[in-house]
C-alpha cells in the first residue's frame, strides 16, 4: 500500500531536490507538497504553518509523514503531528528553535504515538552518524570539532542567511569540558587545512544545532563548529566586521542583504575531527552538487527509514533512527558524495 508524505516547503530549493531524489529512487510513496498557495495539480495542498485552520487538509489526504522544509517557529505543525499521531521530520531548525521544539516534544512525550524526528543538524543531521561511524563509543570522545567550507557560489535558500542576519550580533554557546562558553559568529579565528584540494583556510565560530546535539545528547564534553567561505577575502571581511562591531550598527535589512547572496551551485565540504585520549580521527565529506543535494539526500534517507516501520514511536534525533553503518554506506554509494576517513 502506498504511503502518503507531505513536504511542507516543498517548493523551496531543498524541497524540490528532495522530490527529485525520491522520484529517482522510485520509492512507492504518494508525495504531496504543502504550500501557502494553491498549486496547479492535485499534489499541492494549501498548508500555512502560521494558520492552523489550513491543517485539516493533512488529515483529509491521509498523510502519514510530515517533512518540514520550512520554518515553523511556533511549532504549530509539530503540535498538530503529536495530537494526530502523525510522523514528523524537521530538517530546518536553527539551534534556538531546535531546543525549543525538542523541549516541547519532551513535555508532551506521554501523548506521542508516532515518530518525532529532529534532523536539523548540519546537512540533514548526518554529522552525529559520521561521528558514531569513526568512534562508536561516544564515552571515549573527549572533543569533537566540525569545520565547514561554505561556498557563496552554492545554490542556497534564505533560511540560513536570515538566521545569520538575525543572530550575528548575539552570543551563542559552545562547550569546553562540559562548561558552556559564549562566543559570537565570525570570532576566534584559527587555521584549518581542508581536504579535497581546498587547503589551509581561516575558520570562525558558527552556530549550528550539532553543538547542542553532540554535547547535550551525545555527552561529548568539548564541541565547537567553525566555518570558512570559499573566498578568503569574504572570510577575513566577516572577521573584521565582527571584531570592529560593525554588524551592531547595521540594520537587519542590511545584514540580510550581506548574507543573502546565492549562486548557481558549487561544492559543499565539511570535516569532523574527533579526539579521544589516544587518537585523533578525522572524517571528510564533499558533496560535489552542494548543500541542497546533500541535505535533500540525507532527508530522503530519514524518510525511507521511518516509512520502513522499523522505528518505534518516540522522540529522536536523526542519527538515533539509523545505524551509523547504514548512513555511511548510503553516503559513500551516492555518486555526488565523496567521503574520506583518516
Amino acid at each position: 500500500m502506498r504511503k502518503n508524505i507531505l513536504i511542507i516547503g516543498g517548493t523551496g530549493i531543498v524541497g524540490k531536490v528532495i522530490l527529485s531524489i525520491l522520484k529517482g529512487r522510485k520509492s512507492d510513496y504518494k508525495v504531496f507538497v504543502g504550500s501557502r498557495h494553491a498549486g496547479k495539480n492535485g499534489n499541492t495542498l494549501v498548508v500555512d504553518v502560521n494558520n492552523p485552520e489550513t491543517f485539516n487538509t493533512i488529515l483529509e489526504h491521509n498523510i502519514e509523514l510530515i517533512l518540514m522544509c520550512t520554518k515553523d517557529r511556533d511549532n504549530e505543525i509539530l503540535q498538530f503531528a503529536i495530537q494526530n499521531g502523525l510522523d514528523y521530520l524537521d530538517i530546518t531548525k536553527p539551534t534556538p528553535d531546535l531546543t525549543a521544539a525538542y523541549n516541547f516534544a519532551q513535555a508532551n512525550k506521554l501523548k506521542i504515538n508516532s515518530r518525532i524526528v529532529f534532523a536539523s543538524g548540519w546537512m540533514g543531521g548526518i554529522v552525529s552518524s559520521l561521528v558514531n561511524q569513526i568512534e562508536p563509543d561516544s564515552a571515549k570522545i573527549q572533543e569533537t570539532n566540525l569545520y565547514i567550507y561554505y561556498s557563496i557560489r552554492d545554490l542556497a535558500g534564505k533560511s540560513s542567511a536570515h538566521f545569520l542576519a538575525e543572530n550575528v550580533c548575539k552570543p551563542f554557546v559552545i562547550y569546553e569540558n562540559d562548561s558552556s562558553k559564549n562566543v559570537k559568529h565570525f570570532s576566534d579565528s584559527q587555521n584549518f587545512n581542508f581536504s579535497f584540494g581546498i587547503g589551509k583556510r581561516q575558520v570562525y565560530h558558527l552556530d549550528v544545532p550539532d553543538l547542542f546535539i553532540l554535547n547535550q545528547i551525545e555527552k561529548i564534553p568539548t564541541v565547537s563548529v567553525k566555518m570558512t567561505y570559499n573566498s578568503k577575502v569574504v572570510t577575513r571581511l566577516m572577521g573584521y566586521l565582527q571584531s570592529l562591531k560593525v554588524f551592531n550598527i547595521m540594520s537587519l535589512k542590511e545584514r540580510q542583504l550581506l548574507f543573502g547572496s546565492s549562486g548557481k551551485g558549487d561544492q559543499a565540504v565539511f570535516e569532523v575531527v574527533i579526539k579521544t585520549q589516544y587518537k585523533t580521527k578525522r572524517i571528510s565529506l564533499q558533496s560535489t552538487k552542494g548543500q541542497a543535494e546533500l541535505t535533500a539526500f540525507s532527508a530522503v534517507l530519514h524518510v525511507e527509514k521511518l516509512l520502513s516501520e522499523k522505528v518505534a514511536d518516540g522522540i529522536y534525533f536523526s542519527h538515533q533512527i539509523h545505524s551509523s553503518e547504514e548512513i555511511y554506506e548510503e553516503l559513500t554509494g551516492y555518486n555526488t558524495i565523496n567521503v574520506k576517513i583518516s
